[in-house]
């Protein structure tokens, strides 16, 4: 089965460079290509596409309404490119449930790779962009009691919380607490259920909003 992807961009050229590296591996599919937002909506709409990759300036709507909008209807996932890395647009787009927030600058295989994170349920944030996560919700007042969902996390989940929300991937994690990728992903998993998040990027954000760690250190 193909992974089926919509594109929305304003710049043709860009738009046929995105639709190049999808065409170039035969499990991804571009099913609508087109050049705003309200036409994203409705070509989502229309296709059901797993992965929405928009644009954050398009006419008409831009992208991070189009995201809220497309999000909203269920179904698929969205991938917010850009080409500024602004604190306030990544704020946006994880508010508007994106699965992702990425420069335009990225190398075509970590695009590829992105769509497949995103359509296994978890999310991604372009790595010059975490830090910045991490301070905006870091300098926040946290609450002064401790949230009960946070009692329901073993000791070793929390511990994987607090390295999630220091930007470290799966592997990482793996290497730093002497367990394999497998063990990590249930202990994300499991973390993800019990604060009720929907994907890890939401689980940084909870764990920053919450004062676990500070300007994006664990603590």
């Amino acid at each position: 089965m193909s992974i089926t992807i919509l594109i929305a961009d304003d710049h043709t050229v860009f738009r046929s460079g995105l639709r190049a590296v999808v065409d170039a591996h035969p499990d991804l599919e571009c099913v609508a290509e087109v050049g705003d937002g309200r036409a994203a909506i409705e070509a989502a709409a229309r296709t059901h596409p797993d992965v929405a990759i928009l644009d954050v300036r398009m006419p008409k709507l831009d992208g991070l309404a189009a995201t809220e909008v497309i999000v909203a209807a269920g179904g698929t996932r969205v991938l917010v490119l850009t080409t500024y890395d602004s604190e306030a647009n990544l704020h946006r787009a994880l508010s508007a449930g994106a699965s992702g927030f990425l420069l335009k600058s990225l190398p075509p295989e970590e695009l590829v790779a992105a769509i497949r994170v995103a359509v296994r349920g978890d999310a991604v944030i372009d790595p010059s962009m975490t830090r910045r996560l991490a301070t905006r919700f870091a300098l926040g007042i946290a609450p002064p009691v401790e949230p009960p969902e946070l009692a329901q996390l073993t000791a070793r989940e929390r511990e994987v919380l607090l390295l999630l929300a220091d930007a470290r991937s799966n592997g990482e994690i793996a290497a730093d607490l002497g367990v394999g990728e497998e063990t990590v992903k249930t202990h994300v998993s499991r973390i993800l259920a019990k604060l009720g998040v929907r994907d890890r990027i939401h689980a940084v954000v909870y764990a920053h909003q919450h004062g676990l760690v500070h300007l994006g250190r664990p603590r």
